[in-house]
């Protein structure tokens, strides 16, 4: 866990002039994480909150009911302002400063609309979806996290899938402007009856929270037709209408089938779609949304260094027939990148150029687990050399650097945009695939860990090391691992954890492949 103890005071400041000078003097060394809310904080927020919570040193909330991003005739007025409760709860959450500031101090006055420097994204993503009923709406979003992106300087941003337009909205912002901030896309809270928490539901009267459950309902046919085999615009958007159709007090405003990322509509999907809708319920108008992906699970395995993970992220992807993404050994294989160019390792950007250029490929020669799968970087086979202890020695010291970690997430993602991978590290379960289907939480203690290292070591040759000095270097290794800023080493709120201390490795696939086969029942329905 990351900053302070959760329920200590937060800071509340509502001017950028405070703001920046508490950041000044607290953020020198440490990462910031932002959540950007309108207050009438929910569960929703709170699990935004929670995600920031355990990957930065300082948490900053946002309170801000944003004039730009509303229409004339929408509840500008009426929007729900709690900020003492919402300090309370951001207390209980463990953040450490609330900004909360007028439009004043925002630089919106009235009548400023027209004069104020504004950001515009891409009309062909606002135009559809919500941008059809409220024009104005996502340039004033825009705007306004732009400029809380320039007080806050964070160095990542949430923001909840609800909400996907506008999610995908400024996913392509930071991208275009070059902005140094990474969104953390978050998943949905519901309630129990699978009502998307939002602060408008508070608008709803029991009967109509009872029925704005079916665009939930709605969403779920689509997701079943989708897995029979259904994979138009108009079979799917058919499934989603006839469920609604049973409850007569829901207005459908939209309902439409888009490539998730550009917005632009499909009429079938071919690798992901976003099924999205907006309806009102009484005076109150909600949305919701599924993405739907034809493809293979991915499994995350996760844990510390020598609990396993190579060896049985490997035999499981073996038996499972899905691709091993070793993300360990990119991470090696740049560091023997560097030390083969002869780059010092805190020369950050040296390194930086390094990687950015880097090639890195798999390649299976064979079916037997046992048989490692080759790494090659820029043409050069390094299976063996990433493993030396030269590079084990220095390999936390480079993955710790941003530019590094950020780009070989990327790659690591775009192996997983299809599913079908069984990936392992450090955070690939909470940082690269927070979407995982599976996430498993491999662990040993430190004396295990060290004799299996050095068993790896005397199998290519490497000796004279003795197990007191590889439990020193790798109870080191965790602490690096655990406390570094970008991506720490912390197990998933979801995941599985699996102690390897006085088990097999058979007896650990086994484990995880019955984890595996209870993803796919529940995927069908089974």
């Amino acid at each position: 866990m990351f900053g302070q103890d959760l329920g200590v005071v937060v800071r509340l400041f509502s001017t950028v002039v405070a703001l920046r000078c508490y950041l000044e003097l607290q953020s020198e060394g440490q990462t910031v994480g932002l959540v950007p809310t309108m207050g009438a904080l929910h569960a929703g927020h709170l699990s935004l909150i929670g995600r920031a919570r355990a990957s930065n040193d300082i948490v900053v909330v946002s309170i801000f009911v944003n004039p730009l991003q509303f229409g004339p005739n929408e509840d500008l007025l009426r929007y729900p302002r709690t900020l003492e409760r919402d300090r309370l709860l951001c207390e209980q959450a463990g953040v450490d400063v609330i900004f909360a500031p007028t439009p004043e101090e925002m630089g919106i006055g009235e009548g400023t609309e027209n004069s104020l420097t504004q950001v515009v994204p891409p009309q062909s993503m606002m135009s559809g979806l919500c941008g059809r009923s409220r024009p104005g709406h996502f340039q004033g979003v825009a705007t306004i996290v732009t400029k809380l992106f320039n007080v806050v300087q964070p160095d990542r941003a949430y923001f909840g899938r609800k909400d996907a337009q506008q999610l995908a909205i400024l996913q392509r912002m930071v991208r275009d402007l070059n902005l140094s901030v990474e969104i953390v896309p978050c998943e949905i809270v519901r309630e129990t009856s699978g009502l998307a928490m939002s602060s408008r539901n508070q608008y709803l009267s029991e009967a109509e929270k009872a029925g704005a459950a079916v665009l939930y309902r709605s969403l779920q046919k689509a997701r079943k037709v989708f897995f029979t085999g259904e994979v138009t615009r108009q079979g799917i958007i058919a499934a989603v209408q006839a469920e609604l159709d049973l409850e007569p007090d829901v207005n459908l405003e939209y309902c439409e089938l888009v490539e998730p990322t550009s917005l632009k509509p499909i009429e079938q999907i071919e690798s992901a779609g976003l099924v999205a809708i907006a309806a009102r319920i009484g005076n109150t108008r909600l949305i919701d949304n599924i993405i739907l992906k034809d493809r293979q699970p991915i499994v995350a395995i996760d844990g510390p260094a020598g609990a396993g993970k190579s060896t049985v992220a490997r035999r499981v992807a073996k038996q499972l027939g899905l691709m091993y993404l070793d993300t360990g050994a990119m991470y090696r294989a740049i560091t023997w990148l560097v030390q083969e160019k002869g780059i010092a390792v805190d020369d950050e950007p040296a390194i930086a150029e390094v990687v950015s250029r880097a090639k890195i490929e798999f390649i299976e020669t064979s079916q037997d687990p046992a048989i490692p799968t080759q790494v090659w970087v820029d043409g050069s086979n390094v299976t063996e050399a990433i493993r030396t202890q030269a590079v084990t020695a220095h390999v936390s010291q480079v993955s710790s650097l941003k530019s590094v970690r950020l780009h070989l997430v990327k790659q690591q993602q775009q192996f997983g945009e299809r599913g079908g991978v069984v990936a392992e590290g450090r955070d690939i379960g909470t940082h690269v695939f927070p979407d995982a289907e599976l996430k498993i939480f491999l662990t040993a203690s430190v004396g295990e860990r060290a004799r299996r290292r050095q068993q790896d070591l005397t199998n290519v040759g490497e000796e004279g090391i003795t197990l007191e000095q590889l439990e020193g270097q790798i109870a080191l290794r965790d602490r690096l691992d655990s406390t570094r800023q970008i991506s720490p080493l912390t197990k998933a709120e979801n995941a599985i954890e699996i102690d390897t201390d006085h088990r097999t490795i058979d007896e650990v696939i086994a484990e995880i492949v019955q984890h595996y086969a209870t993803v796919i029942g529940a995927k069908f329905g089974e």
